[in-house]
């Protein structure tokens, strides 16, 4: 993948990044590292019930994120390259808009031990989208456990992602806007994306399609 070969594509729940990640790597004929949300056998009842089940949900996440990730790069990474749909480091938005104080603290504790032993990604995509498109994407996806998810959240989160890579300066960073472009069904949605992909450089670039409003 020329210049990049670890990419990392983040963003709140329904904007796309599994569905982007497979596109890029067979773009670029890399490989995928897909988070397994559906093995975390809190996230239903965290839905339900968000202060009950955070902690239990969180920590189940962290350890399985560090275990995938550490897993794949103990492998020989440059034979080809890969592209993940999340990024290790986003855990941490979630354990904060999440966990009480006490919880938080044990949170971090665990979190420190772990991160340093996580490679950086040479790129990371960041994914934004409006309150009603991720509902609506939410919707079509059509999990059993986010039926849960309510307008509220997502803005909490949205608010939550924004903030952090605000202050994101870890790794080279593109911030693409989605509300108004398909990268899964529209081919030049998904090339446009691809071109600025080549053409990134250090620092944090804004990708605002042609077909944005």
């Amino acid at each position: 993948m020329e210049k990049f070969k670890y990419i990392a594509i983040e963003g709140p729940i329904g904007v796309g990044k599994s569905s982007l990640a497979e596109l890029i790597a067979r773009e670029f004929n890399g490989r995928t590292l897909i988070e397994e949300v559906d093995a975390n056998p809190f996230l239903p009842k965290f839905y339900e019930d968000i202060k009950k089940y955070a902690l239990q949900t969180q920590l189940f996440f962290l350890l399985s994120r560090y275990q995938q990730q550490k897993d794949m790069f103990q492998q020989e990474l440059f034979d080809s390259a890969v592209v993940s749909d999340y990024l290790f480091a986003k855990d941490r938005i979630f354990a904060y808009l999440n966990l009480d104080e006490n919880e938080l603290a044990l949170y971090e504790q665990v979190y420190r031990l772990l991160d340093t032993r996580i490679p950086k990604p040479d790129l990371v995509i960041y994914l934004q989208a409006s309150t009603g498109v991720l509902l609506d994407r939410i919707g079509i996806r059509n999990k059993d456990y986010e039926k849960n998810v309510k307008e509220e959240y997502l803005e909490k989160l949205i608010d939550s992602y924004n903030r952090y890579f605000f202050y994101y300066t870890d790794t080279p960073l593109l911030v693409v806007n989605t509300t108004d472009i398909d990268f899964v069904n529209d081919k030049e949605d998904f090339m446009n994306l691809v071109k600025e992909i080549r053409t990134m450089k250090g620092g944090s670039q804004h990708y605002i399609p042609a077909g944005s409003k």
